[in-house]
């Protein structure tokens, strides 16, 4: 039995490629990237003869014993431990969405599948869905239908299309919509619950679904109450 984390790479975009190769060569499915910039003051930056890095930003799911596997690949091969090698971190996985959802996301890893991770006094949670470009309205409808505040929406490039195919049966768009919805606890798997039968893989959606462990927040108070 293991854990399932979700792993953010953040790094210069120049080396997309090359960290993209070595996910594919150690069997990681990634499933989206998107673009981001680095936030150096621009006196830091002059003193150091360097441009405003833009960055890649890469998702991925991965189990524990992979992990590491993986931060030694990372360490020994890119020297992403050296200051401005880029950072690469792990948030433990609570549920996912779905038979299929799963072994899509687990594909190539020896993973067998364990009762859901919940961390203690956990009040929120972090419901991340994955769905193609277009349908945000249908998934955040959903949502707000089973309890949802709202949610934040970033943009993203698919990866692993065939991958998906062969897992779901279906043709998956490469443009991505990342929705993040922070639910209460007990909401989450209503909400997530909704969003698969409204957005699910069966729909034009194509919907991925799953969840993070929140241990506190700020800003959604007024809300609750």
């Amino acid at each position: 039995m293991s854990k399932l984390y979700l792993m953010t790479t953040i790094i210069d975009r120049n080396l997309t490629r090359k960290f993209l190769k070595l996910y594919d060569e150690e069997g990681l499915q990634v499933m989206l990237i998107t673009l981001g910039a680095g936030t150096a003051s621009g006196a830091v930056l002059d003193y150091l003869g360097l441009e405003a890095a833009e960055k890649a930003v890469i998702f991925t799911v991965l189990e524990e014993n992979r992990w590491v596997e993986t931060k030694t690949d990372l360490q020994r091969k890119f020297q992403i431990d050296v200051p401005g090698g880029g950072i690469a971190f792990i948030v433990p996985l609570s549920s996912i969405g779905g038979k299929k959802a799963l072994e899509f996301l687990t594909a190539n890893q020896e993973y067998q599948k364990e009762e859901e991770s919940v961390l203690k006094d956990t009040v929120h949670e972090l419901i991340v869905v994955i769905a193609n470009q277009g349908n945000i309205e249908v998934v955040m409808d959903a949502a707000r239908g089973a309890g949802a505040y709202g949610g934040t929406v970033i943009h993203a490039k698919g990866t692993g299309m065939e991958q998906a195919e062969k897992f779901m049966g279906v043709s998956i768009a490469a443009e991505k919509e990342m929705i993040f919805i922070v639910a209460k606890k007990e909401q989450k798997n209503d909400i997530m619950k909704a969003i698969m039968e409204q957005a699910g893989i069966e729909t034009e959606a194509k919907a991925i679904v799953f969840s993070l462990p929140v241990t506190d927040t700020a800003g959604l108070r007024l809300l609750e109450e």
